[in-house]
Formats: structure tokens, C-alpha cells, sequence
């Protein structure tokens, strides 16, 4: 994807507003923003305008203000602190102590992070289904150009519309005949899951049947990203044939590997041809405290002397380990703390600040000391996803974000969708060749070096799989660790774990294990049953008529 020109912001347009916030006093409100003639909203320009509004908003940033922290596009909180990946950081477990209650599992329907995640998604929507209004009513939009822009909007409110289904299972599912605030109460039982999944499908096969192979602007979708948006539907329902088909023309596109896995994650970089569709960002381009920029991950910074002192999202003793690769360089999973003299893969100190490894292009090591509440949270911080703070995309004054886009598919989820696709077919081995295409690349990639760059700043050590794969289970082992690996940190692990049926079983062996290191995971237990999905937020279902929503298992 590409970066959206200086007019897609976040844009006060719509006439008809749903806000569904938890500062409201009901949770199903109408907004009336200004009295303006039919007429006028159905202009080209104003058309163009309401279009924007839900592009804006894909960031998770829904009201002008620094929340966006507890909605979060990237899902670090919601994907990320609930597996075994991260930890929440900051100052203890009371500091946002409601993603404390997600990372042990005690969540409920009032947490704030639930509403307000709702609140933006559906958000989202509104956005999405207003604009098809106002387009579809638009007699001076030009036709071409009209079939494009309601194609975008297809792709976007299935991109709201994914987030939901995939967070909090049943869902209510409103289309753009919605004329009024009543039209979005509605029941989240209406549609079967099934259903649910066909109507999202039907809006990123709309988008794909419309949308051109590439976009004038960047940040808008193109022909290749709506597939590849189908096959991640395909993916989390198991469709594995339609997900490999699907995947096939990807494959043939002219998005690819970026040579360079260091070089994917630099906002200079960021719509580079790896980067399939993302979420565009932007500081300093005249919109009040950079809110344009990465507001959902501001509490990410890792302290200290470089940057503020928020020190959320660390990464978990599992995950350092999970990168420890044997004398073939192939993974090593014994759970047993890295020690300076083993062998690991190079992406940990690409995707993870580790103690006496140089932190980005600083000039410093990393220290210890930079975490904050170092006895709680441990050592480790976050790095994949943090911006250099001599770099011109970072901001150095609050709220501390940078312009380090969100993607929310690049080129090398689809590499291993086909992979695990592959495995579930009987294409076992053709699942090898596949997850290589990953290894290569963090192999041909270049290595964190000592600060004087005279060496390796440890021993990276990865290799492909040089053995014919035709055990199934095997394989599909290591496509799910290839996964958890190249995508670390990226929001993704906690509902891979889910689709892949594997969530109860990984999670609680983790938590085993991880209580004798973090003693803020004492209390944690997943519950299979009930911990697959958040639940719906009491809000909603206070505000509609008793028995119209039906809350999800165990909440």
C-alpha cells in the first residue's frame, strides 16, 4: 500500500452520527454536527470528504484525543498482551490497569479497552455505510471514478467488519441501508458466524471485482490487497483450499519479499513492496499534537535516555526464548533463558531490545535500566515497531509518536497463509519451500552489529529447512512458530493462536511456566470456552431492549 495524500485526515463531515461512547450517557447517541442541504452533501467534493472520514479513522483515533491508546489499530493490547508474546509494562499492574485485567484473563463487558475498541470500529462502519449513501445519491459523481470509491468502501467496511468478527466473535451486522441511529441497534445474534463471514467476503470480492491493479494516491487499497484480504478470511475459517487458491495470484503480483528485513519496519520504507495494505501515518503535518501519527502505540517507547518513559508492550521471557536456534540453525524450543553464548535468530534484536545489544542507530546499548519497572515487567522492550529517535518521523515531544506506518498485511503473512494452506491440503513439502522464502530472507538480511561494527552483536544463526517435509503435524508446527516469529509484535499472535485451536493449550503452558519469572501473571488463567473472544461491551447491550444482544460465553 501507499501513503494517502495531506487531505485524507480526520475529517468532522458527517451530517448523521452514531457515537457509541463510554463518556456518553446513553451509548447509542445521535450527533448532529451542523445543519447542512441535501443538496450539498451530495457534491463530488463533500462525496470525497465523507470517503475520507472513514479512511480516517482506521487508526483506531475516533475523538481528538490520546484514547486511541486503548484502541489501538496495531492491537498490541488486544493481540499481543493477551498471548505469549508481550507483557502490558508500564508502572505495575494498576498503571492501565484495565489491559492488566486482559493480560490475566479477568477482563469483563465494562473494560474500557472493550468499549472503546468497539466504539471505533463501529465507528468505522458508520463511516464506511454513510459514505456508500452519499455516493450512491450523488447524480454529478463521475461513474468511473464512483465504481472505484464504492469498491474502497467495500474494503474498508470489511476491514471494520474483520476486526470485530475476529475480537469479539457475535457481532451485529449493519449495511449501508442504515438511514438512521435506530438502524444501528441491532441484535448480534441476527446473523449465524457463517453468515457473518459470507457478508465480509462479499465486500473484499466486491472491492477485488472494481478495484485497479494500482492507486494514483497512496493509502488506498488496490485489486491484490482485497484478495489478499479474502484469503485472511479464508485462513480463519479454514477454507484452505480457497485460501491457497487465493493466494496464488498474490503470489504472481508485484508485491514480494523486501531483501532486507531490518529495512521493512523504517517509516522511510513504509509503503515499500512488501506492504500489501497499511494504515498511513503521519507527524507533523499540521494536525494538532502529530494525532495523525501512531497515537495507539504511544505508550510503546522504551524509556530510557532516547525516549519518554511510558515502557507498555515488552516483550515475555517466552517469546526471547522462542528465538534460540540449534547448531543448524533451525529453532531450539526448550523455553530456557537466552544466555550470551547461544545461538538465535537474527529478527531478536530486529523485533526485541535486549541488554547489551545496540538499540537501533542510537550509538548506546540497550539497558536494563531503560525499563521501567524492571522488577515487574523484566528487562526486554519492544523494538520492531520503534522509530529511531534521531529520525525526522519521530516526534521527541508528547505524545511521543512517530510516522512508522501500520500494516496490516505485508507480503510475508501471505507467504505463510499459503503455507499453512499448503500443509492442510497434502502440499506438505511445497510448505517447506515456502517458509524458507521467510528464513532466507532473515538469513540474507543485515545483522545487528556491535556498536563499532566490527562483529555480530551475537551469534545469529538461521538456516532453512533442508529436509523433505511429509509429517503434517510437524509441519504445521513449524509454519505456526515460522508465524509467531516473523510476526512478533505486530498485534497478530493471540488470534493466530485462536484460529489455529491452539490458544488454551499454548497459552496456560505458558503461563505455567511464565508465573515463576513475572509474579503480575499469578492470577492469569485462560478459560477455554470463554477467553477465545472479548465480550460484548455492556453498554450496547444496556441501551438496546432486554434480550436483543446476547453477551459471549462465560462473560
Amino acid at each position: 500500500m501507499m501513503r494517502i495524500n495531506n487531505t485524507i485526515k480526520i475529517v468532522a463531515f458527517l451530517a448523521l452520527g452514531l457515537q457509541m461512547s463510554s463518556c456518553s450517557d446513553t451509548f447509542l447517541e445521535e450527533v448532529t454536527y451542523g445543519e447542512v442541504d441535501p443538496s450539498e452533501m451530495t457534491k463530488p467534493a463533500n462525496v470525497e470528504r465523507a470517503i475520507i472520514s472513514a479512511y480516517s479513522v482506521l487508526n483506531g483515533q475516533i475523538d481528538g484525543a490520546t484514547n486511541a491508546l486503548n484502541s489501538p489499530s496495531s492491537n498490541w493490547s488486544f493481540g499481543d498482551v493477551t498471548s505469549d508474546d508481550s507483557y502490558k509494562g508500564g508502572g505495575g499492574t494498576g498503571d492501565q490497569n484495565n489491559i492488566h485485567q486482559m493480560e490475566i484473563y479477568n477482563e469483563n463487558s465494562t473494560t474500557l479497552d472493550i468499549e472503546r475498541k468497539w466504539v471505533a470500529l463501529y465507528e468505522g462502519v458508520k463511516r464506511a455505510n454513510e459514505a456508500m449513501r452519499l455516493l450512491n445519491a450523488s447524480p454529478d459523481f463521475e461513474a468511473s471514478l464512483k465504481v472505484k470509491r464504492m469498491a474502497e468502501l467495500r474494503f474498508l467496511r470489511g476491514h471494520f467488519y474483520f476486526e470485530l468478527k475476529k475480537i469479539y466473535n457475535r457481532i451485529p451486522y449493519i449495511d449501508e441501508t442504515a438511514a438512521t441511529v435506530a438502524d444501528y441497534a441491532k441484535s448480534n445474534t441476527t446473523f449465524s458466524s457463517a453468515e457473518l463471514w459470507t457478508k465480509i467476503e462479499t465486500d473484499f470480492q466486491l472491492a477485488y471485482a472494481d478495484l485497479p491493479a494500482t492507486q494514483t494516491e497512496l493509502g488506498r487499497p488496490t485489486k491484490i490487497a482485497a484478495k489478499s484480504y479474502l484469503a485472511k478470511c479464508y485462513v480463519f475459517q479454514n477454507k484452505w483450499q480457497l485460501a491457497y487458491d487465493a493466494t496464488t495470484e498474490i503470489m504472481s503480483s508485484n508485491y514480494g519479499l523486501l531483501a532486507d528485513f531490518q529495512q521493512l519496519f523504517l517509516p522511510e520504507n513504509d509503503n515499500n513492496k512488501e506492504v500489501i495494505f497499511a494504515i498511513q501515518l503521519s507527524v507533523k503535518d499540521g494536525q494538532p499534537s502529530s494525532y495523525n501519527g501512531s497515537i495507539g502505540d504511544r505508550l510503546s517507547a522504551p524509556g530510557g535516555p532516547f525516549y519518554s518513559q511510558y515502557g507498555f508492550h515488552r516483550p515475555t521471557q517466552n517469546l526471547v526464548n522462542a528465538f534460540k536456534t540449534d547448531a543448524s540453525g533451525l529453532p531450539l524450543e526448550n523455553n530456557i533463558n537466552v544466555v550470551s553464548s547461544d545461538n538465535v535468530d537474527p529478527r531478536i534484536d530486529i523485533t526485541i531490545g535486549r541488554p547489551g545489544i545496540p538499540y537501533k542507530d542510537l550509538g548506546v546499548l540497550y539497558q536494563d535500566s531503560w525499563a521501567r519497572d524492571l522488577a515487574t515487567y523484566g528487562a526486554f522492550a519492544p523494538k520492531k515497531r520503534i522509530v529511531s529517535a534521531k529520525s525526522a518521523f519521530h516526534v521527541t515531544v508528547w505524545p511521543y509518536v512517530n510516522a512508522l506506518n501500520y500494516y496490516i498485511i505485508r507480503y510475508a503473512e501471505v507467504v505463510l497463509w499459503r503455507a499453512e494452506a499448503a500443509v492442510e491440503i497434502g502440499k506438505i513439502d511445497e510448505a517447506r519451500i515456502l517458509v524458507n522464502q521467510i528464513r532466507n530472507r532473515a538469513a540474507n538480511s543485515a545483522y545487528v552489529k556491535t556498536l563499532d561494527g566490527s562483529a555480530n552483536a551475537a551469534n545469529y544463526s538461521i538456516k532453512p529447512y533442508s529436509a523433505i517435509w511429509t509429517d503434517q503435524i510437524a509441519a504445521r508446527a513449524a509454519v505456526h512458530l515460522e508465524t509467531r516469529l516473523e510476526l512478533a509484535m505486530e498485534g497478530h499472535r493471540f488470534f493466530n493462536l485462536v484460529r489455529w485451536g491452539e490458544a488454551n493449550a499454548t497459552i496456560n503452558t505458558y503461563l505455567n511456566v511464565e508465573k515463576t519469572r513475572r509474579t503480575h501473571l499469578t492470577n492469569a488463567v485462560f478459560t477455554a470456552g470463554k477467553n477465545e473472544y472479548f465480550p460484548i461491551p455492556q453498554r450496547y447491550i444496556d441501551a438496546l431492549p432486554t434480550g436483543t444482544v446476547t453477551q459471549n460465553n462465560g462473560f
